[in-house]
């Protein structure tokens, strides 16, 4: 058979592809950020309901997240890598857990066994003329443990835009197939464009970036915002865990250019995407833009070569002799350790490189 019929012998109804690979007791990983498989979701919370003590690896994932509802407790249970507000409140209240872990070193894990996977569940889109489906939005956390699993459960969504770098795979890799058209979840940064801290904040970093420098932004509002105050400068590249739409508008406004970049030299180099529908259509078989594996993308060793790169992170506390605390808040947990300790490290190694931390908070007196 050529690869098309062995396609078509693969295709399956989400139901039947999750009855026939999950059983209890075994470990599964989930696709995360804006590729959550959506039509393997309620596929997976119903066939875990008849069977016990399920493990769900996950990062972030955008939009609802069923699987950690109170019904499934003893069924399915959210090991979380990286906590997303649709899973805050299962974690506080001990129905999921956490395991904190450097991006950098998140696909070694599965590698090397440290959590063998029996099944994964992938996000992809349709393959190409030779057979080859692209990871898309999610490449830097997805491409390891989704090559790693005994078992592969892959939806393929038209809606999945194909992304270059080192996001292809060969639907011989893939064990179960479910057709599924289904609206790829978004993620804007801030819902609030005009809070006035952010700005003052974005403002100051922005007049701190140097032209020619390579960019590495995290989440949230405030390394979203610096990306409009640099309109001015030049020739800057991008080498970042993650893109958002931001991005897209400078290369267009032609302040992205990758010129002075020291590897991948006139690329967008990342790991995946958090963005919105129109950055989905501009990165589709976007020459400009390729995504890598997060062991490589957030290699400090890797980030240090660069040169002038800057590291553009969020902070949720700073004490007064200069801590970061970027992952909780007191004594929980809100999100996770990520990958700007890696970025920092990184960008702290390259020549003329800074990394900055940013903190849109009023200070506050703790008790001892």
């Amino acid at each position: 058979m050529d690869w098309r019929a062995r396609y078509r012998s693969k295709c399956v109804t989400a139901q039947e592809a999750l009855a026939a690979t999950l059983t209890s007791g075994c470990r599964v990983f989930l696709t995360g950020n804006c590729s959550v498989p959506a039509a393997l979701i309620p596929a997976l919370a119903d066939t875990a309901m008849r069977l016990e003590n399920i493990e769900l690896v996950q990062v972030l994932t955008v939009g609802p997240a069923s699987w950690v509802s109170p019904e499934l407790a003893g069924h399915l249970r959210s090991n979380v890598m990286f906590i997303g507000h649709n899973v805050r409140a299962s974690v506080w209240e001990g129905r999921s857990d956490f395991t904190p872990v450097l991006l950098s070193e998140f696909p070694t894990i599965f590698r090397r066994g440290g959590l063998p996977l029996d099944v994964a569940l992938a996000h992809l889109s349709p393959p190409d003329a030779d057979g080859y489906c692209s990871l898309g939005l999610e490449t830097g956390l997805a491409r390891t443990p989704v090559t790693s699993a005994r078992t592969v459960v892959a939806q393929i969504n038209p809606q999945m835009p194909v992304i270059l770098g080192d996001t292809r795979i060969h639907v011989d890799e893939l064990d179960y197939i479910v057709e599924a058209e289904t609206p790829l979840h978004e993620y804007r940064m801030t819902e609030d464009l005009h809070d006035p801290v952010v700005e003052a904040i974005a403002g100051h970093i922005g007049a701190l970036v140097p032209d020619g420098a390579t960019l590495q932004l995290g989440i949230g509002a405030v390394p979203d915002a610096v990306l409009h105050y640099l309109v001015d400068k030049r020739d800057l590249g991008i080498h970042s865990e993650l893109i958002s739409d931001g991005v897209m508008h400078l290369v267009e406004a032609g302040v992205i250019t990758g010129a002075r970049k020291t590897l991948h030299r006139g690329k967008v180099v990342a790991g995946f995407v958090l963005g919105t529908r129109e950055l989905y259509r501009w990165l589709d078989r976007n020459p400009l833009v390729e995504l890598y594996p997060t062991e490589v993308v957030n290699d400090p060793a890797v980030i240090g070569q660069n040169h002038q790169q800057v590291a553009i992170n969020s902070a949720l506390e700073v004490d007064l002799t200069g801590q970061v605390c970027a992952d909780s808040i007191g004594p929980r947990f809100f999100s996770g350790v990520g990958g700007q300790m890696d970025f920092i490290y990184g960008a702290s190694r390259s020549e003329g490189g800074a990394p900055h931390h940013c903190l849109a908070e009023h200070c506050q007196k703790r008790d001892a």
